[in-house]
């Protein structure tokens, strides 16, 4: 009796352990449909527009149209700056507008000069030393000059010289 006692409880000490081949199975399984998947959406069998099989599939689309724009030169200019008697600023700029308004902004270009020149003379030199005073400086001079040539007639101001000395 001692002998079926001492068997049950050895037979009992030993669990019987689950089988691991329906995990792998599914890790698999996942590899094959998530890379298959990803290789479907990636090449535009599945959510993609399907390629055009024309002749003129490897051109490049063509360039759009220019739009009908002007540029007009204002004249440079060398401003000293206020609290340093020494330093100066070269500045020359274009203005870009529509061909329609050229004639008028060359017109009121006086008026433009007077308009940078006054506002230039009123920075001070710490602000034209930041890295971001160009930015700034374009952004604020284009909107003055928008204001004396009237809206729609200025598109922007190109800065082509910009030079402490």
């Amino acid at each position: 009796m001692a002998d079926a006692t001492a068997d049950q409880v050895e037979g009992s000490e030993e669990p019987k352990k689950k089988s691991k081949l329906p995990l792998i199975i599914g890790l698999v399984l996942m590899l094959l449909f998530g890379g298959g998947s990803f290789f479907a959406v990636y090449s535009g069998m599945i959510l993609g527009a399907p390629e055009a099989e024309d002749a003129h599939a490897d051109e490049p689309p063509p360039p759009a149209e220019l739009p009908d724009i002007s540029f007009i030169k204002l004249d440079p200019m060398v401003i000293s700056l206020s609290g340093s008697s020494s330093r100066h600023l070269r500045f020359s700029a274009e203005l870009e507008v529509p061909t329609a308004y050229q004639a008028d902004v060359e017109k009121l270009r006086p008026r433009v000069m007077d308009v940078l020149n006054g506002y230039l003379r009123a920075v001070e030199l710490s602000q034209l030393e930041d890295r971001t005073a160009l930015i700034k400086l374009r952004a604020q001079m284009l909107r003055r000059i928008q204001i004396v040539t009237g809206e729609g007639r200025v598109n922007d101001l190109l800065i082509i010289e910009f030079v402490l000395n």
